[in-house]
């Protein structure tokens, strides 16, 4: 856990992530429609920054937070997403081939889980509890175990979060400020998934749409 005061050197903040992750094709086509909301589109922008490039990485490290978000968007099975994150991941030093194995075995469709509320218990559904693989344990280490194994539960089986499972966090010697921004994180690339699939769908309809009208001229 890094204990830096200062801001993080970062090539992947103070540029749009969304155009980043679109590609210029997309982004071109869409780029009257997301200028005409310039609030929605700066503050995205300003969620991005604020995660990845913190003022203090004191209690989440860089590489901490790319790792969940790697595991998180490979959870989701985002292709557009997963491009971006597992590349910039490459670059720090992290258990990249181990991510790869943790994703496979974590791979499943959701949301499952157990409602405790009495008026919900009959629509609680079943699903795969996942755990790190013992051989990954210790490439991992405590932290990022009970991080992803979190992750997993915040994507998977949200309805299953509890202050038993922050719990298992901070018995892992994560923060409250820590946990904290691990669940905004995964929140935000929740939001972030759904902005560009909703967008790179757009996209992909005005273009048809200017083919067919270019065919029938």
């Amino acid at each position: 856990m890094s204990s830096t005061s200062t801001a993080i050197p970062s090539t992947i903040a103070h540029v749009d992530i969304i155009d980043t992750i679109l590609g210029a094709e997309r982004a071109g086509v869409l780029a009257d429609i997301r200028a005409a909301r310039p609030d929605a589109r700066r503050n995205a922008q300003r969620s991005f920054d604020a995660l990845f490039s913190p003022v203090d990485d004191a209690e989440v490290s860089l590489s901490e937070r790319l790792t969940i978000a790697a595991f998180a968007v490979g959870l989701h099975d985002e292709a557009l997403l997963w491009p971006f994150y597992s590349g910039k991941l490459a670059e720090h030093p992290a258990p990249s081939t181990a991510l790869a194995a943790e994703l496979a075995e974590g791979a499943g469709h959701g949301p499952f889980g157990t409602y405790r509320e009495a008026g919900l218990v009959a629509e609680s559904t079943d699903g795969g509890r996942y755990r790190v693989t013992p051989e990954n344990r210790e490439v991992f280490g405590p932290r990022l175990v009970a991080a992803l194994e979190h992750t997993h539960l915040l994507v998977f089986r949200p309805r299953e979060a509890s202050p038993a499972a922050l719990d298992t966090l901070i018995d892992a010697g994560w923060s409250v400020t820590g946990i904290v921004t691990l669940s905004q994180l995964v929140a935000y690339l929740s939001f972030q998934l759904r902005v560009v699939h909703g967008l790179a769908e757009l996209a992909a309809d005005i273009t048809s749409t200017d083919t067919d009208k270019d065919t029938d001229r």
